[in-house]
């Protein structure tokens, strides 16, 4: 404990240069200094690292309590979708400068380490056309065998990319969700809308294991999957509408047990919407012959509370929950996207027991092509990728801020919230905690940092976030 207490002693702020002249006199020098990452845009202050000292007095108005004895949920990782539009991008760059640039974001030593991907199956809107695994020729109505299938969209850019980043981080983890099923199998036959029909629930769960075995044999081991991307969105290109009785059907009767007879090991999600609807994954939670084959619920929140999320896991605290996307607009606004992102996506995901937080598109071009009829044309990408120029974003400095030092294996631990301080911790598999702290109010905040007993104190910028080893 000694050497903790000591390492204690120094943490990081902002002082002005005679501020610092005055504390000097009084701060207690220990061996080494804690480092923190910080995003203040006032300061135009983007993602340094910083090495801080202060002294470990209680000297400021609130204070952020850890207890690391107090567990929650495991993280599994921070990242991003990899569209088709997004793998596009990154591929038409210099062989050179895309694998800078993957290094930059997928490697754990010197990158930011993001740690976990999201990938369509099939199209989604960040494609040029809306497509899926088994289109049919004209004059063929339907494939009940699959004698069409195959992956070779993906084979252009998409399977490429995802090896190169594995190359980087070969333990990252992958979530596959469809935008929609084959429109042959959907009662309107369209990309757009529709519902599953039930005569294709079995083909369509043999139609999942054939996209997560193709893939297995390219190299991409599929961790996960969501059973429908935003179920009830059906004007998106593609959509598919998808009740939760639907959803709790095709689990129940096709998916699970497909998955089960094949030995498919893929973790199956459900819901992957917004949180304005948390009885849609209650819903089919309650129904246990689908609950078993079911790892947990997946959520957005372009509509709802993200506090909503935790009434599920207060429900089913035995099924796990995942935040798997939220858009940046464009052009953005780092200073108030990194405000509303960190104290949502990232701190109230994780304090909603998510093991997941991911932020929409990887990479966007200044055009923010491509996108299918009807998709998204503002969503602006994590980076912007211009010829073989790289423009960094709001939502790469939101996921950095966590990605960085939170890596996978990491549990939340305990710490109280405070009104303009949100925040979050968490203990490494190394043993050091994290604390992620967002000042969200109008004014640089002095606080103090209890853990386990051991004070230390500091300050925060308006508008800033600061991830700080101890």
């Amino acid at each position: 404990m000694k050497s903790i207490f000591l390492s204690l002693l120094m943490l990081a702020s902002l002082h002005s240069p005679a501020q610092n002249k005055t504390k000097s006199k009084t701060i207690k020098k220990a061996e080494n200094n804690l480092s923190y990452w910080v995003t203040d845009p006032q300061k135009n202050i983007l993602f340094e690292k910083r090495t801080i000292e202060t002294d470990y007095s209680s000297k400021g108005s609130q204070t952020i309590n850890i207890n690391s004895d107090s567990t929650f949920q495991t993280i599994d990782g921070f990242g991003y979708t990899l569209s088709g539009g997004s793998s596009q991008h990154l591929s038409a760059m210099q062989p050179k400068k895309r694998k800078a640039l993957l290094k930059e974001i997928f490697d754990t030593k010197d990158g930011i380490g993001v740690s976990y991907l999201r990938i369509s199956i099939g199209a989604s809107d960040l494609d040029e056309n809306a497509f899926s695994y088994d289109d049919l020729p004209k004059g063929i109505s339907g494939d009940f065998e699959l004698k069409y299938f195959s992956v070779k969209n993906d084979l252009k850019t998409l399977i490429p990319i995802l090896k190169e980043i594995l190359s980087i981080n070969p333990n990252i983890q992958i979530l596959a969700s469809p935008w929609s099923a084959p429109s042959w199998m959907k009662d309107n036959n369209s990309t757009i809308g529709g519902s599953l029909k039930k005569e294709c629930f079995q083909v369509y769960a043999q139609y999942f294991v054939k996209y997560i075995t193709a893939l297995k044999n390219l190299g991409i081991n599929i961790n996960a999957i969501t059973i429908q991307n935003e179920p009830l969105n059906p004007a998106n290109n593609p959509s598919m509408y998808m009740t939760s009785q639907q959803q709790s059907d095709f689990v129940k009767v096709a998916l699970g047990p497909t998955f089960a007879k094949k030995n498919i090991k893929t973790k199956i999600i459900i819901y992957d919407h917004n949180a304005l609807h948390p009885e849609y994954p209650i819903d089919i939670l309650q129904n246990s012959d689908a609950a078993q084959y079911i790892d947990g619920s997946a959520f957005h929140l372009y509509e709802g509370e993200i506090n909503a999320v935790g009434t599920v896991h207060d429900r089913f605290p035995n099924k796990n929950l995942y935040f798997t996307e939220q858009w940046v607009g464009a052009p953005g606004n780092i200073a108030e996207d990194l405000i509303w992102h960190t104290e949502n996506v990232i701190i109230g995901s994780m304090r909603n027991w998510c093991k997941t937080a991911l932020e929409w598109n990887l990479s966007s071009n200044p055009s923010l092509t491509p996108h299918t009829p009807g998709g998204c044309t503002q969503c602006l990408g994590a980076v912007t990728i211009d010829g073989n120029s790289v423009t960094r974003n709001s939502a790469y400095y939101i996921i950095a801020q966590a990605s960085k030092l939170v890596r996978p294996g990491s549990v939340r631990i305990a710490s109280n919230t405070l009104p303009n301080l949100p925040n979050v911790a968490f203990k490494r598999k190394d043993g050091k905690i994290v604390l992620i702290v967002l000042n969200k109010g109008k004014n640089s905040t002095r606080f103090n940092i209890n853990l386990d007993g051991k004070n230390i104190n500091s300050i925060i910028n308006p508008g800033s976030v600061q991830s700080i080893l101890l």
